[in-house]
């Protein structure tokens, strides 16, 4: 859950966004190393009268400035791509769920069930509960089982939507006619919260996403609770 002030990314609780936080640390200490020799450079140069004539024509220097960068790029390429080969991986999910996007508010199907599905609204500030968090909360969750693959499909059903949840390293447009698919892996139990992250009208600040990841035997039970209810 981000807070007021916050800098960083949001904790991880999934393995991929663990991935992603490792790779940003990883590329922002590239980023301050380079920062640090260019302003070094540029204070030398504009502090000191004294010329070394020996870098105004220096093949060496050319070959350096030209190979390293070379380096540089390679070492932030290559653990880039690794991630995003591992966020398109979907290895035998335990589960499969549709999320649909709708002017304004999202539905989910469980399809791995006969008849589990239901809408996802907004609850209105004057109706949260204490402790909810206003904008951001739902009438029904999501609920999946933690330490569980778990498959999303995304569709929508009028315009364009992204069903994104940062804590889980997930975003994924959802896209009228055309069905997209994403995975994650809930590596703790938890409430972890999304918006739709594509401009859809008028209300598109007003249809949050909140994923609950349970226990098993938890999500077991909830699940024929609501298949009773249907």
């Amino acid at each position: 859950m981000a807070h007021p002030t916050q800098l960083g990314f949001q904790d991880a609780a999934s393995p991929v966004m663990e991935e992603l936080l490792h790779f940003h640390d990883h590329a922002l200490m590239i980023v301050f190393l380079i920062s640090t020799l260019v302003l070094y450079i540029i204070i030398a140069m504009v502090s000191t009268k004294l010329t070394n004539k020996y870098i105004l024509d220096s093949q060496e220097i050319e070959i350096v400035w030209t190979i390293l960068p070379a380096v540089i790029l390679v070492l932030i390429a290559l653990p880039s791509l690794r991630i995003l080969y591992l966020m398109d991986e979907i290895n035998d999910p335990h589960l499969t769920i549709k999320a649909m996007g709708h002017q304004w508010y999202w539905s989910y199907e469980y399809t791995d069930y006969e008849d589990l599905g239901f809408d996802s609204y907004m609850i209105p500030t004057q109706d949260l509960a204490a402790g909810h968090f206003r904008l951001l909360e739902t009438d029904h969750r999501m609920v999946v089982p933690m330490e569980s693959p778990v498959r999303v499909l995304v569709s929508a059903e009028d315009v364009l939507h992204s069903w994104a949840v940062p804590s889980l390293g997930v975003k994924m447009d959802a896209v009228p006619g055309r069905l997209n698919q994403t995975a994650f892996i809930a590596s703790r139990p938890g409430v972890f919260y999304g918006q739709c992250s594509e401009i859809c009208g008028a209300n598109h600040s007003f249809m949050p996403i909140v994923v609950e990841a349970v226990p098993l035997e938890h999500f077991e039970s909830w699940s024929s609770l609501m298949l009773e209810d249907a």
